[in-house]
């Protein structure tokens, strides 16, 4: 770290120390003031975030809590609105089925792949769960939903450097008690959601049953064929059974079952400022090989009117094999561009969402004695998924030509059907299992010392699918066969050396070579060990230390890239068959709480968090820039905070601050077709302000704000696939082309420009003149006749082919795969410096026992980056979210009317987008917000 950053980080946590001592010392002050006569106290809210009830005003963490209530009352219906009532939260949905990326203070998950863990754990009923429905699934019949922010592992989260999601369901209880709700709304919104509650034999035997429906139009249209995509029909049940057989026992058991099958989009709006490739690479006219020079979109800003281009199909796997083989020529998006709006995506087909989940828990609390408690969880869960979509979300211009393979410009493929354009979807698919024990032994001593200890054992299996296919990559495939059987339907059982294996099934199977399957078995078995002693100094100092030893054991199982090799099936690795990563850490915190007053809480902690890292595929590892395993993450984590009550009750203030050195940030990004994962460091610091206000009768307001700085470590650097020559004239970027290892063709590299120069004037620019590889690939691909993939070049450039090694290693010193961009001091992506919400509500009470609650919330997140490289292409304007709910009650007939309005404004902000690779011509997926809705509700109780 710089000296002057570490001045700058002193100060700020001076300043930090200044502020949350002001708060908490003035507030009693604040605290003597008595009750108005209205009697505008707030409610007090008690949570489990150190794994015992408390009233969370005494709990000295940075927590927010939301009951059932307030939930439906800021409409946070799932888990990506709870970004808009926290402080230094963002939620984004990722690029593959089933992840996202929950981030509290810049530290999320910005890794993807199998073998990668989040950031934040997600738990329900204090389990964790490493793949789960948070995204999916909206939140019915909570007690509450615990959002912790920092480093939680001594107690919580298998992993959780930035915090955790805890969702308490709510429990049987010995009353009877049922509600049902219906509701409405535009887009053809229908919601049902109920529970009932059965005493069966007092408060020893008790069921709680509780389900949700949900069914709804789409939000996005597909102009192709006008329909509405991206609903929804799902419904979500849950079962939970109390037993309480003696005071001392109680166990409580719940299944909850979701069920998903509709057209969800996993990625909205595709964009892309095309990229036609240079007319001149060092003044020589670049004819022919300007398609092999394009990669397909450039590094332009998401905003500028260019964004709304189409990718240059020759700038992607699939376009350049289509060119190649002469089933294309050139562009085949030549003179399109996409629509306007980011509700609007052209595609040849609807996309297809199925997800199917189970979570099994057994909670089991015996009282050994009114001073100790032990506590036994169990869960399993089990899931599959399998979504479905378009890769390019619009329809080619230019249709197939007139060859033998394609009569007339129309091929039937196997999976994309018949069709005269170039098309390509992408399918992702998989399932997964889990299991979880964890036992804990809390005391609760009268005298100064007390300790919650435990241990947990995590049993997590998974093999997903990702699968690109395109009727361009069937055709090669066929056209190839023909090249070396002389028959394009060749049979790869009786030659598994020369022929492709076409997979005659709709729906993949993984025996296919003629599209892409990146199927990754995985399997994580990881224990800990974990505890927190206390000591209670005196009645108002209390020391916290806690400790943690974590194993993590992670396997995944390593397949080879068959795409268009001969044979039939996956082959798994014979040199590195399973990819192995074993970490072994110790973790913990240390701390004091100090009570100024019952009122006002001073509390200071140092935390050490850890993230396991994992393996990089065996195919990307052969670039120089990825390491076979990518590291764990550390945060060495400084939290000071103060909560106070204030004003006889009717005052809640809470400020945090913080400062992390944070070790090994995971970042993604993808090499020769399949996600990687590299390490950088940082510092991240910042403020958090929470207060709720309750100044008259029936009137309450909030406020949360909070601040975030993230710089990224000096001296770090990684190569940008968007900008590979970070606009170095002395290099040009080319494409690799047949012939070379599987995995790199339709890959990028930097050449000099000198040296692409020479090469288009020597007269190999009609055929494929570049390869990435390596001096000796470079040479033996020049060699190669055109016929079998390489660039064949004339019997008269002999002397030329001699040169080629000195001539692909012109200007010795510079990377092939490009030049590395600095990244020194930049922000960390999905880290706005600022987060802010506002709500107010009031209720007005009418005769007759009926009320009315009037409220509105209002939420501004100020501007990102993406990505760790910072450009213009990275950057996210700022943007804000209001939502306006109406409730009448009579609570004595348990009858209740309700009106809302979700994004009042009809913003349509980008919230998140992707980056995808060289192969597919690095255009860009957008994620964005639900548009505006509004609806009515009923609800009767009974």
């Amino acid at each position: 770290m710089s000296q002057s950053l570490r001045i700058r980080s002193l100060l700020a946590m001076g300043a930090s120390m200044t502020v949350l001592a002001a708060v908490a010392t003035a507030a009693p002050a604040f605290a003597q003031t008595a009750p108005q006569a209205g009697g505008n106290v707030l409610e007090e809210l008690v949570v489990t975030a150190q794994k015992k009830e408390e009233a969370l005003q005494d709990v000295p963490i940075a927590v927010s809590a939301f009951s059932q209530d307030s939930l439906e009352a800021q409409k946070i219906d799932g888990g990506p609105n709870l970004q808009q009532a926290i402080p230094n939260v963002t939620f984004a949905k990722g690029n593959f089925t089933n992840t996202f990326n929950f981030a509290i203070r810049g530290i999320g998950n910005k890794a993807v792949g199998v073998s990668t863990d989040g950031g934040v754990g997600v738990h329900e009923n204090n389990a964790p769960l490493q793949s789960g429905n948070l995204f999916d699934a909206e939140f019915f019949d909570v007690e509450r939903v615990e959002v912790l922010r920092g480093p939680q592992g001594t107690l919580y989260g298998r992993n959780a450097t930035g915090g955790v999601v805890n969702i308490i369901t709510a429990k049987p209880t010995d009353e009877f008690e049922a509600n049902i709700r219906a509701e409405v709304g535009n887009f053809g919104t229908q919601k049902v959601r109920g529970m009932i509650n059965l005493p069966i034999f007092g408060d020893k035997l008790a069921i709680r049953a509780a389900g949700a429906y949900l069914k709804r139009d789409g939000f996005v249209t597909n102009t192709f064929n006008n329909h509405k995509v991206d609903d929804r029909d799902l419904y979500s049940t849950r079962v939970s059974v109390m037993f309480n057989p003696v005071d001392s026992l109680r166990t409580n058991f719940m299944w909850e079952h979701f069920n998903e099958d509709d057209s969800r989009a996993r990625v909205g709006k595709q964009l892309c400022t095309k990229d036609n490739g240079p007319a001149t690479v060092g003044g020589v006219p670049t004819g022919a090989a300007r398609a092999f020079l394009t990669q397909g979109c450039l590094p332009a800003s998401l905003y500028g009117n260019s964004a709304y281009g189409t990718v240059n199909t020759s700038g992607t796997l699939t376009g350049e094999l289509g060119n190649i083989f002469g089933f294309t020529s050139g562009d085949t998006n030549a003179g399109d561009t996409a629509s306007r709006s980011l509700r609007e995506i052209e595609t040849l087909f609807d996309p297809i969402y199925q997800s199917k989940s189970d979570i099994y828990q057994f909670n089991l609390a015996y009282d050994l004695s009114d001073k100790l408690t032990f506590t036994a969880m169990t869960s399993y869960s089990k899931g599959n998924v399998y979504t479905k979509l378009d890769y390019n979300r619009n329809v080619s211009t230019v249709p197939f030509n007139n060859t033998p393979l394609t009569p007339g410009g129309v091929f039937a493929d196997p999976q994309v059907g018949t069709t005269n354009k170039f098309t390509t979807l992408d399918v992702s698919s998989g399932d997964s299992k889990q299991f979880s024990q964890e036992f804990r032994l809390q005391s609760a001593f009268d005298g100064p010392l007390n300790f919650n200890i435990g241990g947990i054992y995590f049993d997590y299996k998974t093999t997903t699918d990702y699968y690109v296919i395109g009727n361009s990559l069937t055709l090669s495939a066929l056209a190839l066969n023909f090249q070396r059987t002389g028959n394009p339907n060749c049979n790869p059982v009786t030659l598994p050396t020369n022929c492709i294996g076409i997979d005659p099934n709709a729906t993949p199977d993984g025996s296919g070579h003629n599209y892409y399957d990146n199927r990754s078995p995985y399997h994580l078995k990881s224990n800990a060990l974990f505890g927190e002693l206390y000591w209670q100094a005196n009645e108002k100092l209390k020391f916290t230390l806690g400790l943690r030893r974590t194993h993590d054991d992670k396997r995944l199982d390593v397949f080879d890239t068959v795409l268009l090799s001969p044979g039939i099936g996956l082959k798994q690795s014979t040199t590195t068959p399973t990819a192995k990563s074993v970490f072994d850490e110790l973790t913990g915190r240390f701390g004091f709480d100090y009570k100024l007053t019952d009122d006002n809480l001073l509390y200071a902690f140092y935390s050490k968090g850890y993230k396991g890292g994992g393996s990089n595929p065996p195919a990307a590892t052969g670039s120089a820039s990825v390491k076979a395993q990518f590291d764990p993450e550390f945060v060495n984590a400084y939290e000071i905070g103060s909560k106070n009550t204030l004003a006889g009750g009717s005052v809640m203030l809470n400020a945090t601050g913080f400062y992390y050195d944070y070790k090994g940030y995971q970042i993604s990004k993808i090499v020769n077709r399949t996600s990687v994962n590299e390490n950088i460091d940082a510092t991240v610091y910042g403020l958090e302000l929470e207060s709720v206000w309750s100044p008259i009768h029936n009137l309450k307001l909030n406020a949360n704000i909070g601040y975030l700085h993230t710089k990224i470590a000096d001296g770090v650097s990684s190569i940008d696939t968007m900008n590979r020559t970070q606009s170095n004239p002395a290099y040009t970027l080319v494409k690799a082309g047949p012939g070379l290892p599987n995995a790199a063709v339709g890959s990028n590299c930097v050449l000099t420009t000198a040296g692409v120069a020479t090469l288009i004037a020597a007269g190999a620019g009609a055929t494929v003149p570049f390869a990435c590889g390596g001096a000796a690939v470079f040479q033996g691909f020049l060699a190669t006749p055109a016929a079998t993939g390489g660039a064949g070049l004339p019997a008269g450039t002999a002397a030329f082919l001699a040169n080629a090694t000195g001539l692909y290693n012109y200007g010795a010193g510079y990377s092939i795969e490009g030049t590395t961009a600095n990244l020194s001091g930049n922000d960390l992506p999905n880290s706005p410096h600022w987060t802010t919400s506002v709500g107010a509500q009031y209720t007005w009470d009418f005769s007759g026992g009926w009320s009315a609650t009037l409220r509105g919330d209002y939420y501004r997140q100020s501007k990102q980056f993406t990505r760790v490289y910072n450009t213009a292409y990275d950057g996210l304007k700022s943007w804000e979210n209001a939502n306006i709910t109406l409730k009448v009650e009579k609570p004595e007939w348990g009858l209740q009317f309700d009106a809302y309005v979700k994004n009042l404004m009809d913003d349509t902000p980008i919230t998140d987008a992707y980056t995808t690779d060289d192969s597919s011509g690095l255009f860009t997926n957008l994620i964005t917000l639900e548009p505006r809705t509004y609806g009515v509700s009923i609800q009767k109780s009974f």
